[in-house]
């Protein structure tokens, strides 16, 4: 479990004190720290669409809050557990278990909203400037943690735990007031964004009502975010005074809960549950079931079969992700060409769907025509320069051309933007060494090769 406490408490409001002590450069700075150890854990889900799908969503509710237009990210832990947090920089963590217990997006979207309001309201700000220096080990034991879970996820576990409780001790007091806040203001986001209001408050009802039954063992939103029935009833007063809205969720919704279903346990198991679901008409959305199903026989290596399944889903709705599994069902079956071509058609209808983008490149990549690829790239990290994957690419792409230093170059990138500096810097000194690269990319690469020493330099001297 990942404490969003720990990084957003409920403090009373500091004022200008809290700007003074974590400035923008600091909470830039100690938001790599702790996404640098994120990024290496086996906690964290590598799933593009998944990723997409959330993203898209953040930037939805984003627009609508008090800081429209600053940086948000978010990232989905590996964790059955029902939880999110709130970390610096924007950057905010959904577990699996939240997005499988959202009934609704709007309830999805309302905890979304919940978290974006601890940051836009400096909750982590305001938590640093009243303990001064005190919490800075809280940070460090949450870290610690981290790394820890990249062996043992039970120890990880354990030490997080460990930091929350440590951490709580002295800030009970102050929760839920702060709580109330990001109820409240997160209720103006959520509405602002078109989702209904009331998804926030049935989804902690129904958390409220799974604590009395299970007293010993609450919902880990709750052991993170204190409910109590006061708090409820604020959020059910202030939506009775708005209009009532009835939003029908997208159908990347339930695509993405049926791909985490799909590729959780055993294969077989979910093929069994998927194939069940599509026989009986037992989802309410039967594109989502044989999407999930085609999902499940794809890790079976069945990929004529869960071509099928995407092409009777085809009929039913209309996504980027069925478009996306498609082309990579064709790709895994060796059908590389006929992937490539449903990746451009599939660009052409969703030109910001980024994990059709992805799959274009390794295509072109795959079939040897590098220097598209490089070129295609290229435009991307241009304009998403903090897109790990599409620096990976071009990585691939540039070694494919023997391009030593641009390829190494792309790799230091990847890292960087991970925030690893001390591998971004002995990639890009392999790439200086190498002997190739014309003046400009040359003095690109001295360039950013001096600005990661100065990073690294500055980051030794505050230990």
């Amino acid at each position: 479990m990942l404490p969003s406490t720990a990084w957003a408490t409920n403090l009373p409001d500091l004022g200008e004190s809290s700007r003074r002590y974590l400035s923008d450069v600091q909470e830039r700075e100690l938001a790599r720290t702790i996404m640098r150890d994120i990024f290496s854990s086996p906690l964290l889900l590598n799933d593009p669409e998944i990723e997409t799908y959330l993203n898209n969503l953040g930037a939805r509710l984003t627009s609508e809050s008090s800081r429209a237009g600053s940086s948000f990210s978010f990232f989905v832990v590996r964790d059955p557990s029902i939880n999110a947090f709130a970390l610096p920089g924007g950057n905010i963590g959904v577990h699996t278990g939240l997005i499988q217990a959202a009934e609704n997006e709007s309830e999805l979207a309302g905890v979304l909203a919940h978290e974006i309001a601890h940051v836009t309201q400096e909750h982590l700000s305001r938590m640093i400037a009243a303990q001064d220096q005190s919490y800075l080990p809280t940070l460090a034991a949450i870290a610690v943690a981290i790394l820890a879970a990249r062996s043992n996820a039970n120890v990880g576990s354990a030490a997080i735990a460990t930091a929350q409780a440590m951490s709580l001790q002295n800030q009970l007091n102050f929760t839920r007031e702060h709580e109330r806040e990001a109820d409240r203001v997160g209720l103006e986001t959520l509405t602002g964004a078109g989702f209904d209001p009331g998804g926030l408050s049935s989804f902690f009802n129904r958390l409220q009502r799974a604590n009395r039954l299970y007293d010993t063992n609450a919902p880990d939103y709750l052991r993170t975010h204190p409910l109590n029935s006061q708090r409820i009833a604020d959020m059910d007063a202030r939506i009775d005074k708005l209009p009532y809205r009835q939003v029908k969720d997208s159908i990347d919704f339930h695509l993405v809960r049926a791909r985490l279903s799909a590729n959780e346990g055993l294969s077989e198991d979910a093929v069994r549950r998927f194939d069940d679901q599509v026989r009986e008409k037992k989802a309410l959305y039967e594109a989502a079931s044989r999407y999930g199903l085609a999902v499940a026989l794809s890790r079976q290596a069945k990929y004529a079969e869960a071509e099928n399944e995407v092409a009777r889903a085809l009929k039913l709705a209309r996504s980027p992700m069925l478009l996306s599994l498609q082309a990579e069902l064709d790709a895994k079956a060796g059908k590389t060409s006929l992937a490539l071509e449903r990746y451009r058609q599939g660009m052409e209808r969703y030109p910001q769907h980024k994990p059709l983008q992805y799959g274009y490149a390794d295509s072109l990549i795959l079939m040897q025509r590098a220097k598209e690829a490089a070129e295609f790239v290229s435009t991307k990290t241009a304009a998403w320069p903090d897109d790990a994957r599409f620096w990976k690419l071009l990585a691939r792409a540039e070694a494919a051309l023997n391009h030593k230093l641009a390829s190494h170059r792309a790799e230091a990138e990847s890292l960087a933007v991970t925030g690893n500096l001390p591998a971004a810097l002995e990639q890009i000194n392999i790439g200086l060494k190498a002997g190739d690269g014309n003046f400009y990319e040359l003095s690109a690469a001295e360039a950013r090769r001096r600005e990661w020493q100065a990073a690294i330099a500055a980051e030794s001297d505050k230990k």
